[in-house]
């Protein structure tokens, strides 16, 4: 009997002991552990479902499933075991199955908050944006631990615009934010931050805190040669987009145009399983392509410096599907941070940010822990060869009006905030006729805009949904519309380079963030700054001005059709040369063990071809 007692006492202590490691990020160590405590007693619940955790962290979705299910044949009554079948199945995009797990976790646990906000997650990927925003509206936040509620009930608001209790609810995670007050149990989601403040102090600290809670640099003390070990410079893209999505339509020709007698180039991917044509377009240009869907974040980083990547480039930094812990294992000895996430890491591992003057002025340095790569013209590179269909539309069958002036905003539903969309109603009421034509994002977005209109005294019906399509039609239809009236604080990014290439002016508002920069960085490589505005009030003067003027629309829309194939902004291959050189300059650097610092493009001497 002692010997037994000895043995639960061990395996207790034992436990306690991995739970620890876990907790620290030493998972190798904690994984030892857990494997020890299940050779001594092999139906401990709890030790099983903490394995299929680990796995599920590694990326290892199917094995932690089974440590899971397993758990539960020995204890079904564990809401804990549910809770994690559900984690690891949003992370497979298998929500169906997530929702079901969460659902039973909730019944054995009603007061699980985690499973309820999971289950909310399901609910909007499911389409089911009106039980998800019932979920979170209805559940009491009452400590900062439950702040996460209130930031994921602000996002799903901002999604299908609803935006009651709005102002109160950003002033509070703001006022948390300002004074450092959130807890180690919560750290803010930054993408979801930058979407309604441009503060840059604000978003630094956001990225700061979320990196240092979830993604703390872990690069177990690896050393990296300071010598060249390859004629070329071996450059990494980590992106789980590489398919057809928005910043493969980017960033697809930078691919093919690398100079491949000095860089040669690998990808990473780690997105959905999906082979379109894209895809197919993508993967070519590289040296070798890695789908490492099924790797841990360990063994990404250890299959990049096993390959000698001499630059890692993050594609996705804190956007959907993004894998910073590969970078926080340092998977190359010099790490960018560039086109997915508009705005700083936040993390002491992220060496660079690609920029230019307009998104970061020099005296907004302050505000990114990346040193600054200034391109010469704008930091975002486009496809020329994107291809813009011939099929001709008629108003009617767009649902337009065959007489009236039509303002525009494709961006997603989320970015449009109640003082941009007070801007727009003002504006259709002063032009007699106007409509404003919108993404049709999801059926409660539309419904609540609609809504919303009729609340400021404009006809709903004055509000024309447009339905997403293939990219080349999409394009082709932006020529029944006469000025794109941009979202603040977070700007149109892909979409406003779509509008430039399809010839529709785009009318911006310019904040002191990254996200709210951008399509003024667009703007200004197209040499069209009379685009740009710094206020609400500037912003809607203008807008007014041109939807009243039509010869000065007129003389911007002919300018834009001249500088179209001229200007830099759709000049990829010059913008791969500048690229190229800031690459060589930030590897230079490194060899001659140089610490990153800011580097000028413009200055470098480096021929173009």
């Amino acid at each position: 009997m002692r010997k037994k007692i000895k043995k639960e006492e061990n395996a207790k202590i034992l436990f306690n002991s991995a739970v620890e490691l876990h907790k620290q990020g030493r998972i190798a160590q904690a994984k030892a552990a857990f494997a020890q405590i299940l050779h001594l007693r092999p139906c401990d619940s709890d030790a099983l479902r903490c394995m299929g955790l680990i796995h599920s962290q590694e990326n290892q979705h199917d094995l932690a499933l089974q440590y899971f299910q397993r758990a539960l044949t020995i204890n079904d009554n564990c809401a804990k075991s549910y809770l994690s079948i559900g984690i690891t199945s949003i992370k497979t995009q298998q929500y169906q199955r997530a929702l079901e797990a969460l659902e039973r976790a909730i019944i054995i646990e009603p007061q699980l908050t985690q499973a309820l906000y999971l289950k909310s997650i399901c609910l909007r990927k499911l389409r089911r944006e009106d039980e998800a925003f019932d979920i979170l509206t209805s559940t009491k936040i009452e400590t900062k631990d439950d702040l996460i509620f209130l930031e994921t009930k602000l996002n799903l608001g901002f999604r299908v615009c609803n935006w009651e209790n709005l102002t109160e609810d950003i002033e509070m995670l703001v006022r948390e934010l300002e004074f450092n007050r959130i807890n180690n149990r919560y750290a803010p989601d930054p993408f979801k931050i930058l979407g309604f403040t441009d503060k840059p102090a604000l978003l630094r600290q956001a990225g700061k805190l979320y990196s240092d809670k979830y993604f703390p640099s872990n690069s177990e003390n690896y050393i990296f040669s300071k010598s060249a070990t390859s004629p070329k410079i071996r450059i990494g893209y980590f992106s789980a987009d590489f398919f057809n999505h928005a910043t493969a339509h980017l960033i697809a020709e930078l691919f093919e145009l690398h100079t491949t007698s000095l860089f040669e180039v690998y990808g990473f991917y780690f997105g959905p399983e999906i082979h379109d044509a894209m895809r197919t377009r993508i993967s070519k240009p590289f040296a070798k392509f890695f789908d490492v869907r099924k790797y841990s974040d360990r063994e990404v980083s250890e299959l990049s410096r096993n390959l000698g990547i001499d630059i890692a480039v993050d594609l996705k930094g804190y956007t959907q599907d993004g894998r910073t812990g590969i970078f926080a294992h340092r998977c190359a000895p010099v790490q960018v941070n560039y086109l997915g996430y508009p705005g700083t890491m936040g993390a002491p591992y992220i060496d660079y940010i690609i920029a230019d003057k307009t998104i970061i002025p020099p005296e907004s340095q302050q505000y990114y822990s990346e040193q600054v790569v200034y391109m010469p013209h704008s930091y975002q590179v486009n496809d020329s060869k994107r291809k813009i269909s011939e099929r001709v539309f008629s108003k009617q069958e767009l649902g337009l009006p065959e007489a009236g002036f039509v303002f525009c905003c494709f961006n997603n539903n989320y970015k449009i905030l109640p003082e941009t969309f007070d801007g727009w109603m003002r504006l259709l009421k002063a032009v007699d006729g106007s409509v404003l034509w919108l993404l049709a994002d999801n059926p409660t977005a539309v419904s609540n805009l609609r809504k919303e209109a009729r609340a400021r005294g404009v006809d709903p019906d004055r509000l024309v949904f447009a339905p997403r399509m293939p990219l080349d039609e999409h394009l082709a239809r932006h020529r029944l519309a006469d000025l794109f009236v941009d979202t603040f604080p977070c700007n149109a990014h892909t979409t406003a380079s779509d509008a430039l290439w399809a010839g529709l002016p785009v009318l911006t508002r310019m904040g002191q963030s990254f996200a709210s920069r951008v399509a003024g960085s667009l703007l200004n490589a197209m040499d069209l700054p009379e685009l740009i505005t710094e206020s609400q009030e500037h912003y809607e003067q203008r807008a007014l001005e041109l939807a009243l003027n039509p010869d000065l629309l007129k003389q911007i829309k002919e300018k834009l059709a001249r500088n179209r194939l001229t200007s830099p902004l759709f000049n990829a291959k010059l913008f791969a040369r500048h690229l190229e050189a800031a690459y060589a300059q930030m590897y230079r650097r490194y060899l001659d063990g140089q610490e990153p610092d800011v580097i000028d493009v413009q200055a470098l001497a480096y021929r173009m071809d």
